[in-house]
């Protein structure tokens, strides 16, 4: 998203204005068990707010910023809503053709500053909302009352909604909040997430908390980039491949996150391996973002013999989408038998079905 877009959004007539930071959440091990928990599927998408005034709506984004422009067909959705006056917490997503899944990176082609392609976009690849909070409804502000009642509220306003708009599925089951984590493996819910049924709306704070289905994968180590004003001295991150179906090995993503002692010991294990300087980025790296044009994407190039085991939550187009964690080398394991398909899952469920 782009940082120099206006905070300034749309007057409306209710309890209180956009912008507002939503609620966040923080990871743990393992869901919460006991009386008192709401749980919800973790959709991947962008976190948005969205308000409407009877025909007037905005929505922004998790950093405050406007959304309504790049999602036109949502501001329509939303004025059909029997409720004039709303204001929804909730994730803008894009299913995939079939529906089964979400498309993240369709998602993020949807931010675009051509109005043209917007509007072309919106009707080829048209996205959908999940509300799972309701913090405002006519002249009520609902932030101070507990999740309870604003959940009993979100099922009143959503009862009349029809897609792209959802009314995100909710319980107050453990045991079926963990079947979500298990049999729920397709890209788009790649988590749970537990809610207090006695806290108010914290906005910007961290209350809820999320587990996450964590994977891991055999990459080949394709080069490093080093540590920010320590070049030569230690290691920033590690360049991480995996091998396509044409045997053309490809950057999938990265881990970092090492101690400083460990980041100066990598640079006597890596020297061994190197192959030079490279001012174009690896293969497969993703294009750079248009708003980051002076991005140095140089790094160092290292033979495609180091294997290491990486831990990561979410994929998207054969990318790990996030930094991976780094658990251990894997000297006995080939760089050839690390393939992307370690990266692929069959879909075992409908998202669509869970929705309904």
């Amino acid at each position: 998203m782009r940082g120099d877009e206006p905070r300034v959004l749309l007057a409306v007539n209710l309890p209180f204005p956009p912008p507002l930071a939503p609620m966040e959440a923080k990871h743990v091990a393992a869901l919460p068990d006991g009386d008192g928990w709401q749980y919800e599927p973790k959709w991947d998408g962008f976190r948005a707010i969205c308000f409407r005034d009877g025909d007037e709506v905005s929505i922004s984004s998790r950093g405050e910023l406007p959304f309504s422009r790049y999602f036109p067909e949502l501001n329509d959705a939303l004025r059909t809503l029997g409720s004039p006056r709303v204001v929804l917490d909730g994730e803008i997503v894009v299913f995939s053709p079939d529906g089964k899944a979400l498309d993240f990176d369709a998602l993020l082609q949807r931010i675009h500053p051509a109005e043209s392609r917007v509007r072309r976009l919106a009707k080829e690849t048209p996205a959908s909302f999940v509300a799972f909070d309701l913090l405002a409804w006519e002249e009520r502000d609902l932030r101070g009352e507990p999740l309870a009642i604003r959940r009993e509220a979100l099922e009143v306003v959503m009862a009349d909604a029809r897609p792209p708009l959802y009314c995100s599925p909710s319980t107050g089951d453990a045991a079926l909040a963990a079947t979500w984590l298990d049999e729920y493996v397709v890209a788009g819910l790649d988590g749970v997430v537990a809610k207090r049924l006695g806290s108010p709306y914290r906005s910007g704070v961290r209350e809820m908390l999320k587990v996450k289905r964590i994977r891991t994968a055999d990459c080949v180590v394709l080069g490093f980039r080093w540590a920010k004003d320590l070049r030569g001295v230690a290691v920033g991150s590690l360049l991480l491949g995996l091998y396509d179906e044409a045997g053309r090995v490809r950057q999938v993503g990265f881990t970092s996150g090492f101690t400083q002692a460990a980041r100066r010991e990598l640079v006597k294990t890596l020297e061994p391996h190197r192959e030079g300087t490279s001012d174009a980025p690896p293969p497969g790296q993703m294009a750079m973002s248009r708003w980051a044009h002076d991005k140095d994407l140089s790094y160092e190039k290292l033979r495609p013999e180091l294997v290491c085991e990486v831990a990561f939550d979410q994929v998207t187009g054969d990318r790990i989408r996030h930094g991976a964690r780094f658990l251990r080398w894997r000297p006995d394991k080939p760089a050839s038998a690390c393939t992307v398909e370690q990266l692929r899952q069959p879909v075992t469920a409908d998202l669509h079905r869970l929705l309904e």
